[in-house]
């Protein structure tokens, strides 16, 4: 570190400040490292003009990377699983279609088209596209509100085909822009608590089709919802009770088979169908409908209409409408990519997060010009998809076979299924999203990540899902406000036997120097923290002194600021380093910086602090800075004794 030679202290290392870079040349670096982190064009450096075409088409459309490679051993493998998925796609369309409000076919031409637009675009093997049950709420609840989907169906369904339009936009429009980092903002506690509370407010929500209910609220919170099922206990029809609650039964006891068994998979992929088909034939048998159990009824056949002239551009709700697809969207794009790394991380390979936001975004545009609403790439359809040993995306491809032939051959058969089924096959998928293991893990880990969780679910069940989300999402940001306005600043000392300096809280047995107070900041200098950095320091000045003049030690002299965790710094962050300069200067301590990264050192010498500092007070290491703080003070000492030093002696 330092040595003793001639009263001489030697500062092993200079503090190098780096070389300036045109303007251009550093905002073109931060763009690249804002936008693009994983450096997507490398593949194309090198190649000629015809090589770099055919890299470019595989880069957007995958299929074209990976088709030329696929063998017919993946092939039965995803045709076994996509066969499997389309047995839960039928009725799981069904089901969500009336969750949203929406006629029960457009939940199979949800189904259709979708799934072959990922097939092409996706990056993920695994990834099985469908509707999704907190997607099909959200649109029920805010168009709903706007426009009821009971009295003016058409305008209603317009609006539908119109949310979905701006929610592909939106979502393709973060994947052109490479801003997949705005989803980031739904942290991992705001979706648990989020999805909890939607899949409970599913739950109640489906006591109307369990009770064999005609009238029903349009709002989702509890105490709405229990006031309309206890104020019509004469109008509950005990056949569709008892329907309800063995069908409900009947999937959760398939569920718990199969987690117990992973071989048992299939048994819960099919249970749906089965449920399904049981029911229908329960009905048509037992005549159920002329007791009061509700039933699909007609379903018309034939593949997807078009629908780009129904997209309700004029529509005076179009605000409306932007505002659920943008919503919608960000949520349907959490879930997806979610799940879709998820389940990448299984299988050890990766999938591009910007990619599947283009993919979910051309695949929801294409959605809303062919009748589709909102999809994205739902847990459980995933997760069949997944145990069924899918290779790949064609698994889609046949699922949405599937559904063409169901839609063409096929939905006659759909006539007498009872709703009480549908309304069991969406109660036993949402249980499944209500997960408090995962609220436990938080609590025992963040507290405040608890917090966000638990707001986000009562909201959602006690307010709405509007609600719930908007709070969620604020308590996240004010976390983040409240780690950049108030970074955390440590007071370090020495460990016995080393040059080593850490944190006196994490490691009791460091020692404090005497005459030095070490100071540790652990966040970026901004405007919005610089006023506290400030007072903080001072702070930790007094605590210091009292200590100090407490314990008998030498009074304090120097204060070393360790900046190696502060990466940046602005303007602001340069002024309160001058002004804790001054302040240290007024009561006779001095100021040493200790590893200042690249950029801080850039602005603190363009700025004149160095030269205001003095380059001699600037330290590669804490150790180094230490060294020469402990150095001086002796040589102090010494000068009493007859020994002159200079500080300018220190060549940095």
């Amino acid at each position: 570190m330092g040595k003793m030679e001639n009263m001489d202290y030697e500062c092993p290392h200079k503090v190098a400040i780096p070389p300036p870079k045109p303007f251009l040349q550093s905002l073109m670096t931060t763009l690249k490292e804002t936008f693009f982190p994983d450096d997507p064009f490398r593949q194309f450096r090198g190649q000629p003009g015809s090589r770099k075409l055919v890299l470019g088409l595989q880069y957007f459309v995958p299929i074209l990377e990976w088709a030329p490679r696929y063998t017919f051993d993946s092939f039965k493998s995803d045709l076994i699983a996509g066969i499997t998925i389309a047995s839960l796609a039928v009725p799981q369309g069904i089901s969500y279609a009336k969750l949203a409000s929406l006629p029960a076919i457009i939940g199979l031409y949800s189904s259709f088209v979708p799934p072959l637009v990922y097939a092409m675009l996706g990056s993920s093997r695994d990834l099985a596209v469908g509707t999704v049950a907190v997607a099909s709420l959200l649109i029920s609840t805010m168009l709903g509100k706007e426009v009821s989907p009971t009295e003016h169906t058409k305008e209603y369904v317009q609006l539908v085909f119109t949310a979905t339009f701006f929610a592909g936009v939106f979502q393709a429009s973060l994947g052109f822009l490479r801003l997949g980092f705005v989803v980031d903002f739904l942290s991992h506690a705001t979706i648990v608590g989020f999805m909890g509370g939607a899949a409970t407010v599913v739950c109640l929500q489906q006591l109307k089709g369990m009770l064999g209910l005609v009238r029903f609220t349009h709002e989702t919170d509890l105490v709405s919802v229990m006031h309309s099922v206890i104020t019509q206990v004469h109008e509950w029809r005990w056949e569709s009770g008892v329907m309800g609650c063995c069908f409900l039964f009947f999937l959760l006891f398939t569920r718990y088979l199969s987690k117990k068994r992973a071989a048992f998979f299939w048994i819960n992929a099919m249970a749906p169908l089965t449920s399904v088909i049981l029911g229908s034939v329960i009905v048509y048998f037992s005549q159920a409908e002329r007791h009061g159990v509700q039933v699909i009824g007609h379903l018309k056949k034939g593949l997807n209409p078009p629908s780009i002239t129904e997209l309700a551009f004029g529509s005076p709700h179009l605000m409306t409408a932007i505002k659920v697809g943008i919503v919608t969207g960000i949520i349907a794009l959490a879930e997806g990519v979610a799940v879709g790394r998820s389940f990448a991380t299984f299988k050890n390979y990766h999938i591009d997060g910007n990619k599947e936001m283009i993919a979910f975004g051309m695949m929801n545009i294409a959605g809303s010009c062919t009748s589709c609403y909102l999809t994205s790439g739902p847990f459980s359809r995933t997760a069949v998809n997944f145990n069924a040993g899918c290779k790949s995306a064609v698994s889609n491809i046949v699922m949405a076979t599937a559904v063409m032939i169901t839609l063409l051959f096929l939905t006659p058969l759909f006539h007498y299924t009872p709703l009480v089924v549908l309304s069991s096959i969406i109660m036993a998928a949402m249980l499944g999203l209500i997960d408090y293991e995962a609220a436990i893990h938080l609590f025992k880990i963040d507290k405040f990540d608890f917090v966000v969780c638990i707001s986000s679910y009562i909201g959602v069940v006690f307010g709405s899902v509007e609600i719930g989300l908007v709070t969620a999402v604020a308590l996240s940001l004010v976390r983040v406000l409240i780690s950049v306005a108030r970074p955390r600043t440590f007071a370090m000392g020495n460990i016995p036997n080393s040059m080593i300096y850490r944190s006196i809280d994490q490691y009791p047995n460091a020692q404090h120097v005497p005459g030095v107070l070490i100071l540790q900041i652990d966040s970026p200098i901004y405007f919005a923290n610089a006023n506290y950095l400030r007072e903080r320091i001072s702070r930790w000045i007094y605590e210091e002194e009292d200590r100090a003049k407490a314990s008998g030690e030498n009074s304090l002299q120097y204060i070393v600021l360790d900046l190696s965790a502060v990466g940046s710094i602005d303007t602001s962050g340069i002024s309160m380093l001058e002004e804790t300069k001054k302040n240290a200067d007024r009561r006779g301590l001095k100021l040493v910086i200790a590893n200042p990264r690249s950029e801080v050192i850039k602005k603190l010498e363009k700025s004149k602090f160095i030269e205001s500092l003095g380059e001699e007070w600037i330290y590669l290491t804490v150790g180094e800075a230490v060294g020469a703080c402990n150095f001086m003070l002796h040589t102090y000492k010494q000068n009493h004794a007859g020994v002159t030093f200079s500080a300018q002696d220190c060549n940095v």
